[in-house]
């Protein structure tokens, strides 16, 4: 097959999967909804948690199957981080574009959750360090990395525990408006479960896709999954949020962007080591994207505590800021630029 034969081929099964993974989505979106209406969940702990989990789950399994499949951490490293970027800059964006009027917050949603997602950057930062502290990996003048075990990928999995219950504290304070909704609950977790297993398929399709480009192209696979993949898993949380901005719901739009992005960090991640065992890391790159991300939801939050609203033109500057970002890791990836040292990462690491 020719190489041009090749990357058609790898580009259909990224879009197909991309297909197969939105259907399973939306199975799983409807069902977590109408569960979470009838379980009477408040709108805040309905977005951050019960469709962030839902719409996240892409990311988890793209997590664990990478690294437990195909032994490429990394790859579900980067298919997170990507997916975090554009959950949280074009998400919100696209979200804005989509609504009739501005994008409203609120102050729980800015100083309580965009915060505890600050915080969840910064676990995971300590973690990545922890590894490279007590479990490091050596290479003579190559990049810094560590062994992440089951003990230091309890940390971060731990405070999501503890996030999860200042949500159930929300839960308690609620009195909903009007009657719980009815519905068939064993329908809907049929439902539910119908829509992870094809959602698994697909983010498998998606991950073959990322590492073909990879070997095709000489290219590490890194960048297609802080691209491809990122994009491809986020296309539910996309969906979510939009939709909810569309109906005049702009805390739940939002706050299942920062719940994802939250659930991503704290537990995607850590999940993959918690199902393999152990893990290699690459500080090296983890350190600076974790900075990347961090700049990126330190310009959402200041977008979204002015006026408490976002603008039209704030929208159109967040799609800027993501498409600047891509362009960049694609320049390092061909080495036309060389800002970072060790980025993009070395095809393997020792150890790993």
């Amino acid at each position: 097959m020719s190489l041009s034969a090749t990357i058609s081929a790898y580009a259909a099964l990224a879009v197909v999967s991309t297909g197969v993974v939105w259907k399973g989505s939306e199975w799983l979106e409807s069902s977590s909804e109408k569960l979470s209406a009838h379980y009477e969940l408040p709108p805040l702990v309905q977005g951050a948690v019960v469709l962030a989990v839902g719409s996240s789950f892409p990311e988890l399994s793209t997590a664990v199957l990478a690294t437990v499949l195909h032994g490429e951490f990394e790859l579900g490293v980067a298919a997170i981080t990507g997916s975090a970027l554009f959950n949280v800059l074009m998400i919100p964006a696209l979200a804005r574009l989509g609504a009739q009027e501005g994008l409203s917050s609120t102050r729980d949603l800015v100083y309580k959750e965009i915060q505890f997602y600050l915080l969840s950057i910064a676990a995971l930062l300590l973690s990545f360090a922890f590894a490279v502290i007590y479990n490091p990996v050596r290479d003579a003048g190559g990049p810094i990395a560590g062994e992440l075990t089951r003990g230091i990928a309890l940390f971060p999995f731990a405070l999501y525990l503890f996030y999860v219950y200042l949500q159930y504290q929300d839960t308690q304070d609620y009195e909903p408006e009007t009657a719980p909704e009815r519905v068939f609950v064993p329908k809907q977790f049929g439902i539910l479960a119908g829509g992870l297993t094809v959602i698994l398929i697909g983010v498998e399709g998606l991950v073959r896709a990322a590492i073909g480009f990879g070997d095709v192209l000489g290219t590490p696979s890194f960048l297609w999954g802080i691209t491809v993949v990122a994009v491809g898993t986020s296309v539910p949380d996309a969906f979510v949020s939009v939709r909810a901005a569309r109906a005049g719901n702009a805390v739940t739009s939002v706050a299942n962007v920062i719940g994802s992005n939250v659930f991503d960090l704290l537990v995607c991640i850590p999940a993959g080591v918690l199902v393999a065992g152990t893990a290699v890391v690459n500080f090296s790159v983890g350190a600076p994207m974790m900075g990347v991300l961090t700049l990126a939801t330190l310009i959402v939050f200041l977008v979204m505590r002015s006026q408490m609203t976002l603008t039209t033109a704030e929208a159109w500057g967040l799609i800027a800021i993501y498409l600047a970002f891509v362009f960049w890791m694609s320049a390092e990836t061909f080495g036309a630029v060389d800002l970072l040292p060790n980025l993009p990462p070395a095809a393997s690491v020792p150890g790993s």
